[in-house]
């Protein structure tokens, strides 16, 4: 029986076994890819049954469930501790690029190529919903700054269009009550940071001759006005 606040001996085995498990299987996600993630190869490697395996977690989409579960919890902390700390839409920028090259394989694994047959539960969905919430709100103040048009001249924004379709299309943003400028400005950040960060993780400036880190900073400035 549990002591509150205490794992019994059990527990704990069984939390250290998941986390090898889990540690394998990034392992196996980094030369294979996700898609190449085979339980009964971790059981063999770690001397175990594929039944005994299948104890600590019941299938392939249940082992990468947890994982993603972790991605996506891990960057949701870095952004969330970022903005508590005071940081600005550029700062959470910073945070974001920290996060992903501290590993490339987790940042894939939540957003590369899906793994084909796999459907993400809806609890992964509501944590990936906190980075967007986080970015609206720093967004908010950036856009009120930059954004707002003349009295006489509200469509004289190339960027009017865009927000108008976004005002009436919003289920990203969740219950956000973001102004459509600054659900325009962090759609746009968040889909060209990506843009550039994969290109990035994936090699393809390799040999190009140029710092992607200057890349980058010079899209947040672009981004943050």
């Amino acid at each position: 029986m549990t002591v509150a606040g205490k794992a019994t001996p059990r527990e704990r085995y069984r939390a250290q076994v998941r986390a090898e498990i889990k540690q394998r299987a990034w392992d196996q996600i980094a030369t294979a890819g996700a898609p190449g993630l085979s339980l009964n190869a971790i059981a063999k490697q770690m001397g175990m049954s594929g039944p005994a395996l299948y104890r600590y977690f019941a299938s392939r989409d249940e082992l990468i469930t947890e994982l993603i579960r972790d991605a996506y919890r891990s960057l949701a902390d870095a952004i969330r501790a970022a903005a508590a700390s005071g940081a600005d839409l550029a700062g959470l920028g910073h945070a974001l690029r920290t996060w992903a090259l501290d590993d490339p394989q987790r940042y894939f694994l939540v957003y590369g190529t899906p793994v084909p047959g796999y459907h993400a539960p809806d609890d992964i969905t509501l944590i990936a919903s906190e980075i967007m919430d986080a970015l609206l709100n720093a967004a908010q103040p950036a856009a009120a700054a930059t954004d707002t048009p003349p009295d006489d001249h509200p469509d004289a924004r190339p960027d009017a269009r865009l927000e108008a379709h976004l005002a009436q299309h919003r289920q990203w943003a969740a219950d956000h009550p973001a102004a459509p400028a600054a659900l325009r400005r962090a759609l746009s950040f968040w889909t060209r940071l990506h843009g550039i960060l994969s290109l990035e993780l994936a090699g393809h400036f390799n040999g190009m001759g140029f710092d992607p880190a200057e890349l980058y900073e010079s899209e947040l400035r672009h981004l943050t006005g």
